[in-house]
């Protein structure tokens, strides 16, 4: 028998807004917000070269699953803790080309590890009472915000780098004024196509 499939869980902005504040870094807000506002799944977040944050365009090149290549615009906010953090925090002369690399420690320099991210969430999510968010949660979270801007389906499709149609249509969630709102938009339609 086939499961059920759970519908995205997005989370509410006060948690959200609880967590970043707890954020010591700019690479750490900067890390968040690919996620909340690019909708990047981690992996693709900490793969991130430099080479593919383009501050004048405000958008990232982004190498998702399956090597598939796409480009996300992303809020201003995001580049202004990238441009932070590569001014104030990244260690000077690297030769990685990963953007986010790990900061202090014994492996400074270092591209910032699946182990190295999870850490991060965990421990504020301690420091923040948020314990819902999770990097996968953030991209949900920015998945269902556009779906319920109403962004076409096919843009939100191509910006979360979504191989199926029926991945992205799980973003649409509609609330019940939602549906009394579509329906009574649709029903008079009818009537005065009727007449």
């Amino acid at each position: 028998m086939r499961q059920p499939q759970l519908l995205p869980e997005s989370l509410p902005a006060s948690d959200i807004d609880a967590f970043v504040a707890t954020l010591g870094s700019h690479r750490d807000r900067a890390m968040v917000l690919a996620m909340l506002l690019g909708g990047l799944r981690s992996a693709e977040a900490r793969g991130l070269l430099l080479a593919d944050v383009d501050m004048g365009r405000r958008r990232l090149r982004v190498i998702g699953k399956g090597g598939k290549e796409r480009y996300v615009p992303v809020d201003a906010a995001f580049f202004t803790e990238v441009a932070a953090y590569l001014r104030l925090e990244r260690p000077a002369g690297l030769s990685t080309p990963q953007c986010f690399v790990v900061l202090r420690g014994p492996t400074t320099g270092a591209p910032v590890s699946e182990a190295g991210l999870r850490s991060l969430f965990r421990r504020h999510r301690e420091l923040s009472g948020s314990i819902r968010v999770r990097p996968h949660r953030l991209r949900h979270t920015y998945g269902t915000e556009l779906a319920s801007a109403g962004i076409d389906l096919l843009a939100l499709r191509a910006l979360m780098g979504h191989a199926s149609p029926e991945t992205t249509a799980r973003y649409v969630h509609l609330s019940l004024e939602q549906l009394a709102a579509e329906y009574g938009a649709a029903r008079a339609s009818l009537a005065g196509a009727r007449r």
